[in-house]
């Protein structure tokens, strides 16, 4: 359990602007014969995939722009940026330029920042680790967790564990809630094999189980516990059979977002909380697992729903810092 509070706020992203059915995806039916793939859409949950003509730092910024808008916070109150990928273009001649178009695109002039990448799409919950510690340890107040991605080449959008879409997610990590979309940062966790990080590997179900029970140890609970698990949107044979042997019932899976936007690489547990949360399917206190895995890696981040404040209270408070 952490000793010091941290919150996770206004979860938002942002989808490549371009929706395309699966039968737009480029040697789709070939690949799927070299895969052994049936060609049976509902069964994998082939869908739509989104693209975009917008570059990386076009959707971060659109994505943190989104969280910083829905929690009401100004990006002078931003002290630290995380911002991840799972390819940042070019090398050390680029990357200041990247990050430089990003952070004046958010407004964010005395802010620190970090990037993670070599995590994959496990990269955004690296991220909001990462972000948790800074805040748990006093070293920032407010921390903003981006990531964006894209395909850059049309043939890889299919691989044999997802259809891929263009997009970016974020969210403000505090130690106060940041607007009324908030949750306490209850516990989290990761486990990996360096042995098995090649990515040609199966999705190992034994770093789930013991990032599950890192977890609920820490937070004195039963996975039964947990309301809803919020993971990668690979295909649903490997979610289902993959989260079922970690422990988890069909119930406790999220599966709409498959075949309605496919895998949105790393941003895919915040998508799914954001879109759950909108629908009205999260209880207040109610728990809820981000989880994400590749290859020889596991991580989750469990949050409690806060319970949203009456519009009354919301007003009031409101008055009285205008005073």
């Amino acid at each position: 359990m952490n000793v010091a509070q941290v919150h996770l706020s206004a979860p938002r992203y942002v989808l490549g602007e371009t929706e395309a059915d699966h039968t737009s995806v480029k040697d789709l039916p070939r690949k799927a014969r070299e895969f052994g793939m049936p060609p049976r859409a509902s069964l994998w949950g082939w869908g739509s995939v989104r693209r975009t003509d917008e570059s990386l730092e076009t959707l971060a910024v659109r994505s943190g722009l989104a969280a910083l808008n829905a929690a009401g916070t100004a990006p002078a109150s931003i002290d630290c940026l995380v911002l991840c990928s799972t390819r940042f273009p070019g090398g050390p001649r680029t990357h200041g330029k990247f990050v430089e178009t990003v952070m004046s695109g958010l407004g964010l002039d005395n802010a620190a920042f970090t990037g993670i990448t070599l995590n994959r799409c496990t990269n955004l919950l690296v991220g909001l680790r990462t972000a948790q510690a800074l805040v748990a340890a006093g070293h920032h107040r407010t921390v903003l967790v981006v990531t964006t991605d894209r395909v850059s080449d049309e043939s890889v959008r299919m691989e044999n564990f997802a259809l891929f879409s263009d997009g970016a997610a974020a969210a403000l990590v505090s130690d106060v809630p940041q607007g009324q979309d908030g949750y306490e940062i209850v516990a989290g966790a990761s486990a990996q094999d360096p042995r098995a990080l090649e990515w040609t590997n199966e999705i190992s179900s034994d770093l789930a189980r013991a990032v599950n029970e890192r977890i609920l140890d820490a937070a004195d609970m039963k996975i039964g516990d947990i309301d809803g698990v919020l993971h990668l949107n690979l295909y649903k044979p490997i979610v289902v059979l993959k989260e079922r042997q970690a422990g988890f019932t069909k119930e406790q899976l999220f599966l709409d977002n498959i075949p309605r936007i496919g895998h949105c690489f790393a941003a895919d547990p915040l998508i799914n909380l954001a879109d759950r949360a909108t629908a009205g399917q999260l209880r207040d206190d109610g728990h809820y697992l981000l989880a994400a895995s590749v290859p020889g890696v596991r991580v989750g981040v469990l949050l409690r729903k806060l319970p949203t404040a009456p519009a009354s209270e919301v007003a009031a408070t409101e008055t009285r810092e205008l005073r």
